[in-house]
């Protein structure tokens, strides 16, 4: 017989946490009893994460060991981000303008969810500028920045020390020796781990769908149609002429994450499937020091579902309240949103944080989205997914920009490998 691929699993586990979660609609039993499985393969994931990009980059940086070529990579990366995060945001305000999924819409229909738990963060958020997000990088204790995953803080770090062990030779060779066995035990766990992954599935969408059902959706039907036809798009004709541009074909890709785009759509989780995609894109042609960098650094500059998101849900509002937004107004909120939406993906429903710290400057009610509050976990399960692609097209971008992508090469995970280049 044969054995059902991992991605069917994690197919079959959505589906049935889906019926179970219509099923039981309104009962607090189906949380009680899933929400700790969910839990537990979130945090098996989260576990795995720093160890990993910090071994990863470590590893790859060292078998480099040219401060110049990583410059150079760093600087066409963060350029790539910023093109494609700014068209993200231009997508999300055209679809809004022309969709208009807040017009007519009767607030007095919709459900209120409490939105205080996202406040003091977005207070925060108001005052931090790109200056600040680029001052934060730098760690001033790498512990630290490990222990609260604070991911560009542990990048630079990570950076650093693998230039380290490239310039002290043969001394560095048994630090390099080491982190190249952690990166390899860690993706041996994380492959254990994902055995895991159809029940967490399961559990975390039985809950979803247990605590909104189906009802939920219909007042703020447009919406939700708007955010996930917009998405389809923005992955398709703009992701996808990126990827022509470089020969490379975006349904290729879609069918190489289709694990991960499965997983991280159902757990609106990108930390989920972080681990996997740095390794597909490795075997995909991605020399390993480019991917190792370019895509966790993308998990905080280049969430092209998040950004979308903002814009779109920001007109939404704007709509629903009858304010009129101009074009002057609009180009200011891409401005705004450029600044807000970087550097902090680890903070708990960022895109609600970053339109509580944004809406104010650009005149709209921050008060509406006590409305969409209780479909954002929909939504935030169709951006999650586009994120996964941004940031994996993005790691083929480089690596062809840099003239380094070798289709079907395999990673270089052999120790003597890394540690004969020097």
């Amino acid at each position: 017989m044969k054995k059902i691929g991992l991605a069917w699993q994690i197919f079959i586990g959505l589906v049935l946490g889906i019926a179970v979660g219509a099923i039981f609609f309104g009962s607090p039993q189906v949380a009680t009893y899933l929400q700790p499985i969910g839990d537990i393969f979130l945090n098996l994931i989260k576990m795995i994460v720093v160890p990993i990009v910090i071994s990863s980059i470590i590893v790859a940086v060292a078998g480099v060991g040219d401060i110049k070529q990583l410059g150079k990579i760093g600087g066409k990366t963060i350029l790539y981000f910023e093109i494609i995060t700014t068209l993200a945001i231009i997508v999300g305000l055209v679809a809004a303008n022309l969709f208009q999924p807040g017009a007519g819409i009767e607030m007095d229909k919709l459900n209120k969810t409490d939105i205080n738990s996202y406040v003091d963060t977005a207070e925060n958020q108001e005052s931090h500028s790109m200056v600040d997000t680029f001052v934060n990088i730098v760690p001033t204790n790498p512990i630290a920045a490990i222990a609260e995953g604070d991911m560009l803080a542990i990048i630079f770090f990570a950076l650093v020390f693998g230039l380290g062990i490239s310039a002290i030779g043969e001394k560095g060779k048994p630090v390099l020796a080491f982190f190249q066995g952690t990166a390899d035990a860690m993706f041996y766990v994380t492959n254990q781990i994902m055995k895991f992954a159809p029940f967490g599935v399961f559990a975390l969408i039985g809950v979803t769908v247990s605590k909104f059902g189906i009802e939920s959706l219909i007042p703020l039907g447009k919406l939700v149609f708007s955010v996930y036809g917009t998405m389809l798009f923005f992955i398709i004709v703009v992701l996808g002429s990126v990827a022509k541009l470089v020969g490379f074909n975006i349904f290729t890709l879609i069918k190489t994450l289709k694990e991960e785009l499965i997983l991280a759509y159902s757990t609106a989780s990108s930390e989920t499937v972080l681990p996997k995609i740095m390794e597909k894109m490795e075997n995909l042609g991605v020399p390993k020091h480019i991917a190792s960098f370019v895509i966790p650094t993308g998990y905080s500059f280049n969430l092209d579902g998040s950004t979308l998101y903002q814009a779109l849900a920001a007109v939404f509002i704007a709509q629903m309240y009858g304010i009129e937004m101009s074009i002057a107004d609009q180009v200011s909120l891409m401005l705004v949103l450029m600044v807000t939406s970087k550097g902090i993906a680890g903070v708990p429903g960022v895109s609600f944080v970053v339109l509580l710290a944004t809406l104010g400057t650009v005149g709209i009610p921050v008060e509406g989205l006590a409305f969409i509050a209780g479909i954002d976990r929909i939504l935030d399960m169709a951006r999650t997914a586009v994120n996964v692609v941004g940031n994996s097209l993005a790691a083929i971008v480089i690596a062809k920009w840099e003239g380094k992508f070798q289709r079907n090469s395999k990673p270089k995970s052999q120790t003597t490998e890394i540690l004969n280049v020097n």
